[in-house]
């Protein structure tokens, strides 16, 4: 289906023409906004294609992002928008963080500026087959081991999109020495301004209510944000999805999709794609024939969640031609990465594990729902128009107190309050410690999953897990 590619040198073709959503030509004036990682990276690439750009971020820009825009000769200015230098933009990249509801957006669209992602602009200039992977939770891990497969295998490849380093600056660092592959994690954000680029396989892994404060509080414009990842795909592109996720087999059944369909499942057998058998066994099957079979106790990441991030991973490898061995060796090799479900340490009996990278209540679901032991739960940050009903028998069932780690936490006590008899607040992830360290007893699990992003106290998800693992480790 999805052809392997040969090992060998492709010449980028570096010219385009517009396009109906107004794509600006070299010589054109680009404005990037935002100074992280991913604007960076688009405004060196924008430099080397011979774009006039100028760069503008309404916060502090980090030192190592100066200096990397200084070294480039790329214009930027920081803590500031000069509407004077940005409203005459010919095209816009915008940061994944700024709201389209923001008032410089809206002025761009107003007059007619495109306004584009990262992602969209640096995929003009590679060749590399690119594998998007996208849902609620799951996305991370899913493109880590996808990647660790395509490494296993001897491809060259490429990690990025909400990991690693940025797209569009690896392909400004590659130029013709590009890669075969691109494994990309999208967020909804990213995905939104994303308009003519293509997956060749698009992975969903799952819909669940996230971000909806970014979508007027509509989960449907969430749904169509997720969907975007299989747009402009054809009859040779792969789709991969759960077939067991109820909006997405409602959202499937109404729509119409040119790319060959490879579903997983846990509760069900498909002709193609990944399902559990009778005994309980993984089988990933992509062409009616040469099935691969392995035992869900194999697997490196175990936990119902799990499973389907190995399944879709496992196609992925089927269909770009990896062997079988191959692939069965990178599903039972494989290490998670940091801030998901990391078991910090045991301090006297007492289990610690940093799941920060649980952003959404449906992450903290699945970290609850893997729990053995009486659970101290510390939660709570920057609510995104969460329900947290969805937690109500997992808490009651396995959660005997609740530590709240944030400025505002009157949702989070209203939901549980009658739930558990001991909730309490911190202000810091070194008070949340102590505190869970005095409730515990031998044999109990701190378990950090906070349901929420992090911007209220911490600088992002990571800095929260790294605060919290140093608590730890300072008892």
């Amino acid at each position: 289906m999805i052809k392997k590619l040969k090992k060998e040198k492709q010449n980028n073709n570096n010219s385009y023409t517009p396009s109906p959503v107004g794509r600006a030509g070299e010589g054109c004036r680009l404005v990037i906004l935002g100074g992280g990682e991913s604007g960076v990276g688009a405004a060196v690439l924008a430099q080397k294609k011979g774009f006039d750009v100028f760069l503008s971020d309404k916060g502090k820009i980090k030192d190592k992002y100066k200096v990397v825009l200084s070294n480039n000769g790329i214009k930027w200015e920081e803590e500031t928008h000069t509407e004077a230098l940005i409203l005459n933009a010919d095209e816009v990249i915008k940061s994944p963080g700024i709201p389209d509801k923001a008032e410089l957006i809206k002025a761009l669209h107003k007059k007619g500026i495109p306004v584009i992602s990262e992602i969209e602009f640096a995929g003009r200039y590679t060749k590399a087959k690119k594998i998007c992977i996208t849902g609620s939770n799951g996305k991370t891990t899913t493109t880590l081991l996808t990647y660790h497969i395509l490494q296993k295998a001897g491809f060259k490849v490429g990690l990025a999109g909400n990991v690693g380093k940025s797209f569009a600056m690896q392909v400004a660092e590659n130029g013709e020495n590009d890669f075969d592959y691109y494994v990309l994690e999208l967020s909804s954000f990213q995905l939104d301004g994303m308009f003519e680029f293509k997956a060749d396989i698009s992975v969903l892994l799952n819909i669940t209510p996230d971000h909806l404060d970014r979508y007027n509080y509509e989960m449907q414009n969430y749904v169509d944000s997720k969907f975007r990842v299989i747009q402009n795909q054809t009859e040779e592109d792969a789709f991969i999805y759960c077939i067991d996720d109820e909006i997405i087999a409602k959202e499937i059944a109404s729509k119409i999709i040119k790319a060959k369909q490879f579903p997983f499942s846990i509760k069900r057998k498909v002709e193609q794609g990944a399902f559990l058998d009778e005994n309980n066994q993984l089988v990933i099957n992509t062409n009616n024939s040469n099935p691969l079979f392995m035992t869900i106790q194999e697997l490196a990441l175990q936990g119902k969640h799990n499973i389907y991030n190995s399944m879709a991973a496992g196609i992925t490898g089927k269909l770009v031609e990896i062997r079988k061995e191959t692939i069965r060796e990178s599903l039972s090799d494989f290490h998670n990465i940091a801030h998901r479900l990391e078991v910090i340490g045991n301090i006297h009996g007492i289990e610690f594990i940093n799941d920060s990278k649980a952003t959404n209540v449906n992450s903290t679901w699945y970290a609850l729902e893997s729990m053995n032991n009486p659970v101290i739960l510390i939660l709570g940050g920057v609510d995104k128009g969460n329900d947290y009903s969805m937690l109500n028998e997992l808490i009651k069932e396995k959660v005997k107190a609740i530590i709240c780690l944030g400025t505002d936490n009157k949702k989070i006590i209203k939901a549980f309050g009658g739930l558990v008899e001991t909730i309490l607040e911190a202000g810091s992830a070194k008070e949340a410690v102590n505190q869970a360290y005095k409730l515990g007893k031998k044999g109990d699990t701190v378990l950090l999953s906070p349901a929420c992003a992090s911007f209220d106290l911490f600088d992002d998800y990571e800095d929260r897990g790294t605060q919290f693992k140093q608590a730890v480790r300072g008892l």
